[in-house]
C-alpha cells in the first residue's frame, strides 16, 4: 500500500465541514459520513475554527483619520 494515501481538503473545504459542525444542524457523524471524513477530524477543525473565528475581526477597518488629509493638504499648499 502507498504511504501517501491520504486526502488532501482544501481550506474551503476545512471550513465548510467546520461551520456544518457549528451549526448543529446535523451530528457529528452526519458531517464526517457526508464528507467523507473520520468524525475526529471533524471535531479537531470544529476547534480549530472557534478558536481562530476572533482572527477575523482583530483588523480595524474604517476611514482614515481626518488629520492625515489636513497635513497632506497643507504641504501642497
Amino acid at each position: 500500500m502507498n504511504e501517501n494515501n491520504r486526502k488532501v481538503f482544501t481550506s474551503a473545504q476545512k471550513a465548510n465541514v467546520a461551520l456544518a459542525a457549528v451549526s448543529r444542524k446535523k451530528t457529528i457523524h452526519q458531517i464526517a459520513e457526508e464528507y467523507r471524513v473520520h468524525p475526529t477530524q471533524v471535531n479537531r477543525w470544529k476547534k480549530e475554527l472557534m478558536i481562530n473565528a476572533s482572527s477575523l475581526f482583530e483588523t480595524k477597518r474604517g476611514p482614515k483619520p481626518a488629520h492625515e488629509s489636513r497635513a497632506s493638504d497643507v504641504d501642497h499648499l
